[in-house]
């Protein structure tokens, strides 16, 4: 059930913050444990890696050393036969939609959750995104409502495993069988993620992944798209690089197909640092469980849901506040976190991206969307509303987790979470 925000009556206030700064009401300023900035994450492993692509005679990726070398390592932790490096995970994406033939006014159905490059490659494809609406407590893709999102358009499921907690895999996949839909996984934000005991990325018909700068590892920029399923995965390459038949080196393009290539010394770094992907993202899953488990029975406070079964990676760790239990907004709440010397902001992206100027406005190409002008989508995203998402991003609050922190950081956490969360609570 939803959780309603007491802000929206037009006669509530919100009471004042604690006097002098939280802190001093309630321990000694010594005590404080100081944010934990991100380490480095590369060293002499990648220096050395790198300084081997110099001795290479060309920096191309195909047929690369260090781009099979990152397949390879790649293919130690998600068992799929093709693989396609490419430029980012954005890019991964686009691959993907684009090799399961997509056709214009095709509906993916996807999360109003996501990054803007989740949706990239569906509206260049000339597809349509459909939003279908959250789980309130996981955060993934509510099966319910994709079924109630299907239509004779619809082509694929497009799951976001958000912040690293894998999405409701079995049903979206038995919905896609049902109703021989592709399912796509984007894994950007979900290195190491598990459901029930298989890498995310390998239940759906693709995975695509992410090497951001800011994802769990990295080389800067640069994805990953890969699957076993025998009519896409040998599309992934071509779709990637421009319809090249690498193989038989014929550059005869048979369709339209963008330019995502990985470089030799993105693939140098990434393949080190998939050596150390689930070292990493451990530390950032025994971390982000560690913090759910102190945050239990604090009033007004939700922790997010990971099913037991699961590995969450905690991209980021995102709680959701019950202003039923609280009497001040969420504004106070992060400020009076950030009083506490937390790094907390409100929500993960401001609001759905339906509700983005791009999507308000239609403006896809120069000012126009063609697929509806030729009548192949009735779809307007100012109708488009999902309650659950836009109620999550009014409530949620997010903090960081990286490998850097330990249990005497998330300790300060949770201790100054509680210090807030009781300070405001209601007396119900």
């Amino acid at each position: 059930m939803s959780l309603i925000l007491s802000t929206m009556n037009p006669h509530y206030s919100c009471p004042p913050p604690p006097p002098q700064k939280y802190r001093t009401s309630f321990e000694a300023p010594e005590s404080q444990v100081e944010f934990p900035t991100q380490q480095r994450r590369w060293d002499d492993s990648e220096r050395e890696q790198l300084a081997k692509t110099i001795d290479q005679s060309s920096l191309f990726y195909w047929k690369g050393p260090q781009t099979a070398l990152l397949i390879k390592r790649f293919q130690m932790y998600y068992p799929l036969e093709y693989v396609m490096p490419c430029s980012s995970g954005t890019a991964a994406i686009h691959i993907a939609i684009a090799a399961i033939g997509t056709q214009p006014g095709d509906e993916i159905i996807t999360s109003p959750i996501t990054d803007v490059g989740t949706v990239t490659g569906i509206l260049y494809q000339q597809a349509v995104p459909v939003f279908a609406d959250i789980d309130p407590h996981g955060y993934g893709l509510d099966p319910a409502d994709v079924r109630r999102k299907i239509t004779p358009r619809t082509k694929a499921i497009l799951a976001v495993h958000l912040a690293g907690n894998p999405c409701d895999l079995r049903s979206l996949r038995e919905i896609a069988d049902e109703h021989n839909l592709v399912l796509i996984e984007d894994c950007a934000q979900a290195w190491g993620a598990m459901y029930r005991g298989r890498p995310v990325g390998t239940l759906g018909h693709i995975g695509c992944y992410s090497f951001n700068d800011f994802k769990h590892i990295s080389c800067g920029d640069g994805g990953i798209v890969a699957s076993n399923d025998e009519r896409f995965g040998p599309r992934l390459q071509k779709y990637g690089d421009k319809a090249y038949d690498r193989e038989t080196e014929t550059r005869r393009p048979e369709f339209l197909a963008p330019n995502y290539r990985i470089s030799e010394p993105q693939s140098a770094i990434a393949a080190v640092q998939m050596l150390r992907m689930w070292e990493l993202t451990g530390r950032n899953s025994e971390l982000g469980i560690s913090l759910s488990r102190k945050l239990q029975g604090i009033p007004g406070v939700q922790t997010p849901r990971v099913d037991k079964s699961d590995r969450c990676t905690f991209w980021f760790y995102m709680f959701r506040l019950n202003f039923h239990e609280l009497s001040c907004d969420r504004e106070a709440f992060v400020e009076a976190l950030h009083a506490e010397g937390i790094p907390a902001k409100g929500g993960y992206i401001s609001v759905p991206i339906y509700k983005y100027p791009l999507f308000q406005n239609h403006n896809f190409f120069g000012g126009r969307w063609p697929v509806k002008e030729l009548g192949l989508t009735s779809m307007d995203y100012t109708m488009v509303s999902c309650p659950e998402s836009e109620i999550l991003l009014s409530d949620a609050v997010t903090t960081p987790i990286h490998k850097s922190m330990d249990e005497r950081y998330i300790e300060e956490v949770a201790r100054a979470v509680r210090y807030v969360a009781e300070y405001y609570a209601k007396n119900l």
